[in-house]
């Protein structure tokens, strides 16, 4: 066997960043992978502007001011926010103003209007001013010409909305990766069709096609095949342009292991077997043409733990994105761990006292095909090849699963 880390290492040695982009309205472009840095074209906020709804004033004006002692200006203009105007406040004046609308020029503070008398033509004030109070800065936010979002960012909200501030309409993004997905058995019908005895739901279908989509790819052609070589080789033949294949199923040593029989004698896919518990059987090569090619074990937690350990991070190479980091979680429930293989174990996270915890999401821990238990686990649980026993109160890396 080698060791997850090898196998690792030559799928990431085999895939490079995509070149390709596509410009997109900020509306489009959630959850894309951001393919150049952002620099900002405005300063950030572009002009001064008032954090409080209340008066613009001279802080010449308000010596001393104090509730016992308060200072009387005449109110000489109105600014709500949008206002394009820039009133002259001289000795003895205040202009009343909104949050968000710009400070007059001749302004050196702004006094809430919780410190006055709320007046309209003639305003008490109670407080004297620091310099500069309740004044939001042209460019405290940003510069114009400094980095906003850097290359590789995958766009959330918060990166939508610093864009948009930032005065950008459309965002140059990496492309979506194209992705083959097939399951192969012939034992794998239709969801909700009726079983025939011997035949099972194929549910890798489905899990395959939505974690190429979690991880930010695009599923360009999906099959259910036959373990019959004949079919595999057609599907192969006929796939549109793809930057990954990922196939489950057939990849052990059995007679009917339809995937090591098309591919195992090219050369160019490598089967073998990695020191892990539950995807001890992998294979990774490249097609004809170049085009990658994962094979994965065929029972659906395998399926779901060898993506996320292998193509997984192959995709986000491909999207200049950064491999997720396991969290460390304490262990709320222990468990064993088979000597020699690194164990990805599904867990549910929970909370006791306070803290979040990792505890195996169904009793059958770890089997490969437990596929209905693994809809509780929230993420897997990474527990090192020298490790047997998983003891209540350690910690374990733990790679949180989408949700």
């Amino acid at each position: 066997m080698i060791t997850v880390e090898a196998h690792l290492a030559r799928v990431l040695a085999a895939v490079e960043p995509l070149t390709r982009r596509e410009t997109l309205p900020l509306a489009d472009a959630a959850g894309r992978t951001l393919a150049v840095d952002l620099v900002s074209h405005l300063d950030v906020p572009p002009f001064d502007n008032s954090a409080m709804d209340g008066y613009a004033v001279r802080r010449a004006d308000l010596r001393g001011a104090s509730p016992e002692a308060p200072v009387t200006l005449d109110v000489v203009a109105d600014l709500p926010a949008g206002a394009a105007e820039d009133p002259a406040i001289r000795r003895g004046q205040a202009v009343r103003i909104m949050t968000g609308a710009p400070v007059p020029s001749g302004a050196d503070a702004v006094v809430a209007v919780e410190a006055t008398d709320g007046g309209v033509e003639r305003v008490r004030i109670e407080v004297e001013p620091l310099a500069g109070r309740h004044i939001r800065r042209a460019g405290e936010d940003a510069r114009r010409g400094t980095a906003v979002l850097t290359a590789g960012t995958v766009l959330a909200p918060r990166h939508l909305a610093a864009a948009a501030a930032a005065g950008h309409a459309v965002l140059d993004v990496v492309a979506r990766p194209r992705v083959a997905v097939a399951a192969t058995g012939s034992e794998l019908v239709e969801p909700g069709e009726p079983l025939a005895h011997g035949s099972i739901p194929d549910s890798n279908s489905t899990l395959l096609a939505a974690l190429v989509a979690d991880a930010g790819a695009e599923v360009v052609a999906a099959a259910r095949l036959h373990d019959e070589p004949d079919d595999v080789r057609a599907w192969l033949d006929r796939l549109p342009d793809c930057d990954l294949v990922i196939c489950s199923g057939g990849v052990s040593v059995g007679d009917h292991d339809v995937v090591r029989a098309v591919l195992g004698t090219t050369g160019e896919v490598v089967f073998e077997q990695v020191a892990m518990q539950p995807g001890r059987p992998q294979a990774f090569g490249a097609l004809a043409d170049g085009t990658p090619v994962f094979g994965l074990p065929g029972n659906p937690v395998a399926v779901h733990v060898s993506f996320e350990m292998f193509a997984r991070p192959a995709i986000l190479r491909l999207l200049g994105r950064r491999a997720p980091t396991p969290v460390p979680l304490v262990v709320g429930a222990g468990w064993r761990s088979p000597a020699g293989r690194v164990q990805v174990m599904p867990v549910a996270v929970t909370t006791q006292v306070a803290s979040l915890v990792a505890v195996p999401a169904y009793p059958g821990g770890s089997a490969s095909h437990l596929v209905t238990g693994l809809a509780a686990a929230d993420g897997f649980a990474v527990v090192p090849a020298d490790v047997t026993e998983v003891a209540v109160g350690q910690t374990v890396p733990v790679l949180l699963a989408a949700r």
